[in-house]
Formats: C-alpha cells, sequence, structure tokens
C-alpha cells in the first residue's frame, strides 16, 4: 500500500530538507539515498544483496528490500561518499537523525563510531579518516527487536492487533557537516514569559564567547554576547505568546568564533493550576486551556517509521489541526525533528510518550486492566517485565537524552514516561526527577492504568465502558488520555482481511452518529467536572487497526469534516484564556 506521497518518491531526492531546524548551518550533504545492502549471520558480506533507500528501513515497500531483519542477523549498508569542491573546510562530522537499534559505522574501514538506541540521533566524528576523493562509508546494523528489553514501541516481529510491523536499520536523515573550531554542538533555548525573557545557553565545543540575535518578523529585539556553556537571559520585551490561535516564533541566530547557527523558540509557559472555581485545569501561558488531542501513531503504509516525504508529515499535523484538534499525543514513537518543527510553526501542542522497553509483557498487568479495574505497585519490577537492571538503568538514560535532545521543542507540553504498564517501573520517583530535569512542562506518569499516584495528571484509557468524570479524590488534572478506538473498514484503502477496533460500525453514517454521541453524551458534559484533556484513539488506521479518522493510505477521511469540526468545537467552548468552568 502505497501513499501518494511515497507513489512520486523520487530515490534520488529522499527528504532533502535540511533535518535540523533548531541547528541549521550552512555546510549541508544530504547522504540519503540509494545505498548497497546485504544481510548476513553477521559476519561482512562477500557481495551485496541489492540496494536499499535510505533512510527507509528494509521491511518498508519504500525502501525496495521488503526483507525482515531477524535477531542475530546483521544488515550491512555501504555507499561511496565523495565530498564536493570545497567542502572539506573544517571538522567533518557525520549525522544520523535515528538508527534501530545498534550500529557500526566505518570509513574505508576505520571503525569511527558506534550507537545503542534505535530513536535517538548520533554524530561520528570523522576525523582524517574522511580524505578528498571517493571514500567507502559502512554501517553495521543489528536489532533484537522485542526479543531483548531495548525501546522498541509499538514494534513486534509477530504483529497483530495493536502491535505493528517491526523495523530496524536507518530510519531517519544521514547527512554529512564541516565545522569550524570551536563550534556550536547545540543550543538551549528556554522561554520564560513571565520574566519577559529567554534563556539561552550556547554548548560548544570549547570555550568562548558567542554573539546572540532575536528576531521577530526580521526584526532585531534582542542582542548579547554570552560566555559559553553558561545560561544567560536575554530580555524579550511585549512578547508575542505562542498558542495554537497564535504559533508565533522567534529567529536566533549564535555566533561562535567562525560558527554561525540559527535556530526559533516560541514564547509559552505550560503548567497546571487551579480555575475560577478552583478546579485543577492545564495551563497555557498562566490561563486554563482544553487539550482537545488525537493519538497518532507515526507510522506509514509505505514507510514504516519514515514518512515518505516532509508534505507528508505536514499532510497529518495540518489535517488534525482543520478538524478542529490542538493536541497531538505522540504515541510511543520519537520523530525525526522536521515534524516537531511543523507542530511548532502549524500550532499544534504536543503531548510526548517516551518509547517502552522492558520484557514480554504480562496480560495480567498490560490487558486486564483495561476491563476491570486493578493497580499494581511498579515495585514489582518482575511483574511489569523490568527485570533486568541494566535494562531499568537504559531506559532511565535514554528518558534523560530523549527530553535533552526534544527539549526546545516549542509545542511539547506533556512528557509520559510510561504507557498501559508496557515496561513500567518506580513511576513516581521517575515523574518526580522528570520534573525535575525539565520543570517547564507537566507529567503524565502513567496513562492509561496502574496509577501510582505521581506526576500532574489523573491520567485515564476509557474503551469498554461509558465514560463518567470520577469525583475528584486528589489535585491532579484529570484528562482522558485514550478512548474511543470506534472503527470502519474503508474498502480499497485497508493493510489487510484482519480488523482491530474497540467497536466497529459499516457505514459512515452509523460511525458519524456514535462519534458525535460520544462526545456530545459522555464526554463534553465531564468539562465542567474537571476534565482538562482528551486524546482521541486514533489519527489514521495502522495495519490490523481500523480506527483512524483517516484511512492507513491517508487517502479517505471517514467522517464528514464539518461533523468532526463541531465536536471539537463542543470541547472548546471556553474562549482561549478564559476558565473553563
Amino acid at each position: 500500500m502505497l501513499t501518494r506521497w511515497g507513489a512520486s518518491l523520487d530515490p534520488d531526492a529522499v527528504l532533502p530538507e535540511y533535518p535540523r531546524p533548531q541547528l541549521v548551518r550552512d555546510s549541508y550533504l544530504n547522504l540519503n539515498g540509494r545505498w548497497e545492502y546485504a544481510i548476513t549471520a553477521g559476519e561482512a558480506p562477500a557481495a551485496y544483496d541489492g540496494e536499499i533507500v535510505v533512510p527507509f528501513s528494509p521491511e518498508s515497500p519504500l525502501s525496495g528490500v521488503n526483507r525482515q531483519l531477524q535477531p542475530g542477523e546483521t544488515l550491512w549498508y555501504r555507499r561511496t561518499l565523495t565530498p564536493p569542491p570545497g567542502f572539506l573546510t573544517g571538522r567533518p562530522l557525520l549525522h544520523f537523525g535515528a538508527v534501530d537499534q545498534s550500529c557500526r559505522v566505518l570509513l574505508n574501514g576505520v571503525e569511527v563510531g558506534t550507537h545503542t538506541g534505535g530513536y535517538l540521533p548520533f554524530t561520528c566524528d570523522l576525523g582524517e579518516a574522511l580524505r578528498d576523493g571517493e571514500n567507502e562509508l559502512v554501517v553495521a546494523v543489528r536489532d533484537p527487536s522485542d526479543t531483548g528489553w531495548h525501546a522498541r514501541g509499538k514494534q513486534k516481529l509477530r504483529r497483530g492487533g495493536i502491535w505493528y510491523t517491526a523495523q530496524s536499520g536507518i530510519w531517519q536523515t544521514v547527512w554529512l557537516e564541516c565545522v569550524p573550531e570551536p563550534y556550536v554542538a547545540r543550543l538551549t533555548l528556554t522561554p520564560l514569559p513571565g520574566d519577559a525573557c529567554v534563556e539561552v545557553t550556547v554548548h560548544s565545543s570549547g570555550a568562548g564567547e558567542a554573539g546572540v540575535e532575536i528576531r521577530a518578523d526580521g526584526e532585531i529585539v534582542a542582542t548579547a554576547t554570552v560566555q559559553a556553556g553558561s545560561p544567560a537571559r536575554l530580555p524579550v520585551p511585549g512578547a508575542r505568546l505562542w498558542s495554537p490561535e497564535d504559533p508565533f516564533l522567534y529567529d536566533v541566530t549564535v555566533r561562535l568564533g567562525e560558527d554561525r547557527v540559527d535556530g526559533y523558540f516560541g514564547m509559552r509557559s505550560f503548567s497546571v493550576g487551579a480555575d475560577a472555581s478552583g478546579v485543577p485545569r492545564l495551563l497555557l501561558n498562566g490561563a486554563p486551556y482544553f487539550h482537545a488531542g488525537i493519538l497518532d501513531q507515526g507510522y506509514w503504509p509505505d514507510g514504516l517509521y519514515t514518512p515518505p516525504s516532509d508534505e507528508a508529515m505536514v499532510y497529518d499535523i495540518a489535517t488534525m489541526k482543520r478538524l478542529g484538534f490542538t493536541m497531538l499525543r505522540k504515541h510511543i514513537k520519537i520523530e525525526p525533528m522536521r515534524w516537531y518543527y511543523h507542530c511548532d510553526r502549524l500550532g499544534m501542542i504536543v503531548w510526548q510518550d517516551i518509547v517502552n522497553g522492558g520484557g514480554r509483557h504480562h496480560p495480567l498487568v498490560v490487558t486486564a486492566p483495561a476491563l476491570v479495574p486493578l493497580r499494581l505497585p511498579d515495585r514489582l519490577h518482575r511483574w511489569f517485565g523490568r527485570g533486568d537492571a541494566e535494562g531499568r538503568r537504559h531506559f532511565e538514560s535514554e528518558l534523560r537524552e530523549s527530553i535533552e535532545h526534544l527539549r526546545n521543542v516549542v509545542s511539547i507540553a506533556v512528557w509520559v514516561p510510561f504507557n498501559e504498564g508496557w515496561g513500567q517501573f518506580d513511576a513516581a520517583r521517575i515523574a518526580a526527577e522528570v520534573a525535575a530535569f525539565d520543570p517547564t512542562r507537566s507529567v503524565d506518569h502513567a496513562s492509561g492504568w496502574h496509577d501510582q499516584g505521581a506526576g500532574d495528571m489523573r491520567s485515564l484509557h476509557v474503551y469498554f465502558r461509558r465514560f463518567r468524570a470520577p469525583r475528584r479524590r486528589d489535585a491532579r488534572v484529570l484528562v482522558l488520555s485514550e478512548y474511543g478506538g470506534y472503527g470502519l473498514r474503508v474498502g480499497g484503502h485497508t493493510f489487510g482481511d484482519a480488523a482491530f477496533g474497540y467497536r466497529r460500525y459499516d457505514t459512515a453514517a452509523a460511525l458519524g452518529e456514535a462519534f458525535a454521541r460520544l462526545h456530545a453524551e459522555e464526554i463534553a458534559p465531564a468539562i465542567a467536572a474537571g476534565l482538562s484533556a482528551t486524546v482521541y484513539t486514533q489519527l489514521s488506521d495502522v495495519e490490523d487497526e481500523l480506527n483512524g479518522l483517516l484511512t492507513y493510505d491517508r487517502q479517505v477521511l471517514k467522517l464528514p469534516e464539518e461533523r468532526i469540526r463541531a465536536v471539537n468545537a463542543l470541547l472548546r467552548l471556553n474562549p482561549p484564556g478564559e476558565p473553563i468552568a
């Protein structure tokens, strides 16, 4: 099954956009496109099997391979790398957006880097291994998928139901840049609208002073010279606040020696507090704001984890915004940075799930609570698939890396460390540590069930019973972080014959009536009782799941736009910034 973007894909111009919008340089050589590949039992291949289109995983149709990498096998990539004339003017850095799961990188037979973690970027300093003229670049990848405890999301070797095709290998953009010395390694941009300023930290490869310039619509609003490695506050008087209704972004330029990088930030604050009636609410810029959200899995029928194009990413976000949603819950996946950039500039709030791992899921822990009230203490590590101490340590390390990686994203309002008990452990402690590590956002510590009484939210999943707002028993914000899941098969637009959904309907008319009735009778009335956010399941069909508002190929919207907008209007009757109750 192809999307329209996949059908028109040019293998020689795959995802050509600069992949890191908040740290942009002129030096940029995109290495996406045609590589050679081989799959072996581990040894280096004597010959390669054929061609693969990077950055699509070999399991995806757009890769041209359509083959599942198995645990114990090694996926080999090879291509020549010939820097254009004049490109090698500094320190060469090779960047990988994401490689699933563990890899070694070799240039001209010299190992220049290794990495483990399928969802986070990494960089290899090529140093003297890169020469003028032709070079041989080889990447060797191994992926245990769901047979190990590493982060894997919803991938499963035996896919079906709510578990999807396992994918592996390079699945985000690969690119080369040359930097001077010293250079800007990254920026930390923390908006502080209450203090009318932004805090800027320039992280660099060496000591020195950096010049910072902030612009609004091209006009300079602040400049400063700051010490690399030390936070500095720059005033932003009369700041224009970011919101879904006005997603205004400020431009930033940083100069350090001969290095120059460009980025952006938005002036906004996310927090929790009471409305005029004393009901706990989610706050945007200090005022109650209802998050009308939808679950976004980030899977594509032709690219799996990898969107077929930048335009495809924008389509999902812009369509949901047009339908009246103000939030996407990014479910058990970390997207390419351009996806977050589009949420920032289009004005779509994001709840970011941390990618789960751990051992085999026990049905009593992850499935039974959907049907019967059950709350287990998550110190029972083995019950939650977290008996391996090394796996727990690795998860916490990747949790911190994930937050640091996404810290500058304007639209992220909430971190979600655990979902439905999948690899959950010590959630109360972890929620406190997340809040301390990033005090600018809220924490939904255990989405769905096995609530440990921590975090900022009481987070419910309701699929098989009528939803009624529970009586308030704690000071946390009440959120319905998954619900709905109403399914409809649209002929000619399905992944296969299997069908999974929490309730199934035979016609669009029947689905529309049920969708409207659910919100009018159960969801909207609960807002006055404290409900402050909703996450409808889901944005699109995914493989066997037929409960998306869009079909998997993004060709058909199952309900009339006006009906979905009218339902979402029920959830947003309060003017932005005004008390809900």
